[in-house]
């Protein structure tokens, strides 16, 4: 049954209540755990340690409340615009979902968060959210969206302004013509990405996103571009997550390395050929024992005339084989003690080379070689442990030159600032495949006689499916607008915590309704379903996110809440 706009105000002003006391106690619990936390008067990285369960829970609970948040602003804004019954619907799934899932956490764990029954008395049990929760997850709420998505094949209004509108319908366009066609055979026969996605992606300035105009990138000079990079990342990445979506993931980390510490001598230099994809660049910073934990890396830099060498390895550098340039972080300072601030950024150029292995050889006697890491999916770019070998490069591709010595960390940080964000956006993209696959699926497939999107399950399946979709595409818009703004590290974080393990699922359920042919490689969503896998991996891993990121934020910016209300 449809919602008047009258009707579906009233109902999200419900929501943003039940929010509003979720929020309540979430305050409540991050200030617990701070205050459990602290060593004298600081917290304390290895007590918090000690309540690793809760603070991965608390992460999960802070994303999804956070994105209900944004969902339910979306609904009221798509009412704003003349739609809104479809995104009302959404938002009330998402929120009800949300504040369900914290209450299973919170309850499972009620004296490890050292809360009481009372406490949830004015919050998760309060009758109002109690109701919410009943009316938004019944069976035949669930069911009666999941039919209408099934007939329709509406995913909600993306509210973007007429500028973006053309960059989304132009690089559609661009993956269903250029980049699907291709996408099967690429992942079928582990081949890297050809020149006949990258020459036209590079054209239409795809990897010039992050670049501003005076470089000759796509972004204004005046100003960040955020939302323009995540509508190309979700439409290239519904395509191919790792033939397309992910090309420009690399352009976008070194281009924001080099505006963010690099000489203006370096940045015309390579900008603009960054921009047209005349190279192409690959990023080294994880190494076989060190990947999140960038202080203990061990790739040694050390000086010699000219220059410096490079003696070391690095592991899962992406496109790595094809790619001119390499951004590597690397030891310039042998003292561990320092940390990250013994780290510099590097620049360093190689041939480009086909294939699943590499090997060059500079006139000096400096050597670098690489073998691609067989995967399960994310194929297409191939990602290569590489070991260098009295790797000569030269002063001026330090970055930052002589003022960027030991500021590599600082760098790389500003390099990756886009990455969590651009990773949502990727996991939009496949999603928004595979729940298409999905749709269309339940409508084909016969099973006992009618198909199986008129079976109650699937339709059930199918609200969650679109809830998530929808939710995670508006989240990460709303983001973006925030890092435009200068602000959203934080939601940055979240969102792609959240995303990535949606992604997952999403794709897993595509793969369930399909049955026996979404585990064929012939469909394309079984190469969804392993290219969804590697989402909550790489970029920050799930964990590593939510406990030294996430949790880690949450309880240094808490403040003392006021007491619950009876």
């Amino acid at each position: 049954m449809a919602l008047d706009s009258t009707r579906a105000s009233e109902l999200l002003t419900k929501a943003q209540a039940a929010l509003v006391r979720s929020r309540n106690l979430l305050d409540r619990i991050v200030w617990g755990l701070r205050e459990r936390s602290l060593e004298k008067g600081k917290v304390s990285g290895n007590k918090l340690d000690d309540y690793q369960l809760l603070c991965y829970d608390m992460a999960f609970t802070c994303a999804e409340i956070t994105g209900s948040e944004f969902a339910v602003d979306y609904a009221k804004r798509a009412i704003e615009s003349g739609a809104g019954d479809l995104e009302t619907r959404i938002a009330l799934l998402f929120t009800a979902e949300a504040i369900a899932n914290m209450r299973g956490r919170v309850t499972a764990r009620l004296g490890d968060y050292e809360l009481s029954p009372k406490d949830l008395a004015s919050t998760l049990d309060h009758d109002s959210v109690r109701s919410l929760i009943a009316e938004q997850l019944s069976s035949k709420t669930l069911a009666a969206l999941g039919a209408e998505v099934l007939e329709s094949g509406a995913t909600g209004v993306y509210l973007l302004d007429e500028h973006h509108e053309m960059m989304r319908t132009t690089f559609r366009k661009f993956a269903q013509t250029v980049v699907a066609p291709r996408a099967e055979h690429i992942h079928c026969h582990d081949d890297l990405v050809p020149d006949e996605i990258i020459k036209p992606l590079g054209e239409l300035g795809g990897f010039g996103l992050s670049i501003p105009e005076r470089y000759g990138g796509l972004q204004p000079d005046d100003r960040d571009d955020n939302i323009g990079m995540i509508v190309v990342t979700e439409e290239l990445s519904k395509g191919s997550l790792g033939a397309a979506g992910s090309l420009i993931t690399r352009p976008e980390i070194l281009s924001k390395a080099l505006l963010k510490g690099g000489t203006e001598e370096q940045k015309q230099k390579w900008l603009p050929k960054l921009a047209t994809a005349e190279i192409l660049n690959a990023i080294a910073v994880t190494e076989p024992d060190y990947g999140s934990d960038v202080a203990g890396m061990k790739l040694k830099a050390v000086r010699t005339e000219g220059g410096w060498t490079l003696n070391g390895a690095k592991s899962w550098c992406t496109f790595n084989g094809k790619a001119h340039v390499m951004l590597i972080l690397a030891r310039t300072n042998p003292d561990m003690s320092l940390g990250h601030k013994g780290l510099s950024l590097f620049l360093a150029e190689k041939p480009s080379f086909e294939g699943h292995d590499f090997e060059f050889t500079q006139p000096s006697g400096g050597k670098i070689s690489g073998r691609a890491i067989a995967t399960i999916g994310y194929r297409g770019m191939h990602s290569y442990e590489t070991f260098f070998e009295n790797f000569f490069v030269p002063d001026e591709n330090l970055l930052g030159g002589p003022e960027g010595e030991g500021k590599g960390f600082y760098f790389t940080m500003a390099g990756f600032s886009g990455g969590r964000i651009q990773t949502a956006a990727r996991a939009v993209g496949l999603m928004s495949a595979a729940f298409e696959r999905a749709v269309s699926y339940s409508r084909e497939r016969k099973v006992f006689g009618k198909p199986i999107g008129d079976y109650q399950l699937t339709q059930v399946k199918l609200a969650r499916m679109v809830a998530a979709l929808v939710v995670c595409r508006q989240f990460t818009y709303s983001v973006g607008r925030l890092i435009d703004d200068g602000k959203g590290d934080m939601e940055a974080s979240l969102v792609k915590l959240y995303s990535c393990r949606a992604a997952l699922a999403l794709c897993n359920d595509a793969v369930q309704i399909h049955g026996g042919m979404g585990y064929a490689e012939e469909t394309a969503v079984s190469r969804y379903f392993v290219d969804s896998r590697v989402l909550s991996i790489f970029e920050g891993a799930e964990e590593t996110l939510a406990l030294k990121v996430i949790a880690r934020a949450l309880v240094d910016r808490a403040q003392k809440p006021s007491e619950l209300d009876a």
